[in-house]
């Protein structure tokens, strides 16, 4: 496909300015040295800053007409005036890369999803310590957070929560995920596992168009959301509804709307292992 100036700028255009838009808050709190736990959280957790989101990619295939800046920009190059991903190139650096977050995402498709996690990875992070995570405080203060904890198995499948947990809470948790272990855990009713679609749609660009990264974003924004509304700070001020997970009512509530992050992070997963599928064919075909 080949798209003239006048149809790719307008897309570029409005890809970063949709960019700035979700940026602003986040980059003017960051001038003024302050925190939103909901908010900040994609842009400091995740290595992908809103100056590298900016940059819009039409996907591999697709040659472009007057985009010869580009040619300065990491796995690109000109073929006959116009310019594209260089496949070849791109494939020999990132191939590993392509691979494993295709089989992770394909494990991940085709285990049963986890309904009783109940968002207790936020309450195991602050389980029997007064270093919470956020400067914020508990809605059940420490000695009722500990309680909900101690009353609940916890079944954490997802090594980027658990990493976090205090090390009272590590012996309480079901599994004992590693970086090893990753693909053999991590399963489709996780809410990482749901945000994470967005580090690997980023991680595989230019290989992928930023509409599935802007898509899984997206995504990951109302998971964030989710999390937090589940967690045990009150952020109340900050107009965060909390879910009262240690109740049964709070618990359905959760695993409700668990259930709905859980079906846009399915599709996202299928159109990623599509992709990775088609750039691992073009580097067979290569």
């Amino acid at each position: 496909m080949i798209l003239a100036e006048s149809q790719w700028h307008p897309l570029a255009d409005a890809h970063a300015a949709a960019v700035d838009e979700l940026a602003a808050a986040h980059l003017e709190r960051r001038r003024r040295g302050e925190k939103h736990p909901v908010e900040d959280f994609l842009w400091t957790y995740y290595s992908h800053r809103p100056g590298q989101l900016r940059r819009w990619y039409p996907g591999p295939g697709v040659r472009l007409e007057g985009a010869s800046e580009r040619l300065a920009w990491r796995y690109h190059r000109e073929v006959d005036g116009l310019v594209e991903v260089d496949m070849a190139a791109y494939l020999a650096d990132r191939g590993d890369t392509v691979a494993f977050v295709r089989r992770l995402l394909a494990a991940t498709r085709e285990r049963p999803a986890q309904w009783s996690c109940f968002g207790l990875h936020e309450w195991a992070m602050v389980y029997r310590t007064d270093a919470t995570r956020h400067a914020w405080p508990l809605r059940l203060g420490a000695d009722g957070t500990d309680a909900v904890v101690e009353a609940h198995q916890l079944r954490c499948t997802h090594f980027d929560a658990f990493r976090f947990f205090t090390p009272d809470a590590v012996g309480r948790n079901l599994h004992a995920p590693t970086r090893e272990r990753q693909v053999e855990l991590e399963q489709p009713g996780c809410l990482h596992a749901s945000m994470d679609t967005y580090k690997w749609s980023y991680k595989l660009v230019p290989g992928v168009p930023s509409d599935l990264v802007m898509d899984a974003l997206a995504l990951a924004r109302d998971a964030r959301e989710l999390d937090m509304r589940a967690a045990p700070y009150d952020l109340a001020a900050l107009g965060v509804e909390p879910i009262r997970i240690e109740t049964p009512e709070g618990k359905a509530a959760y695993v409700a709307e668990q259930r709905r992050v859980a079906d846009r992070g399915d599709a996202l997963r299928a159109r990623l292992v599509a992709a990775c599928d088609a750039l691992l064919g073009a580097g067979v075909a290569a």
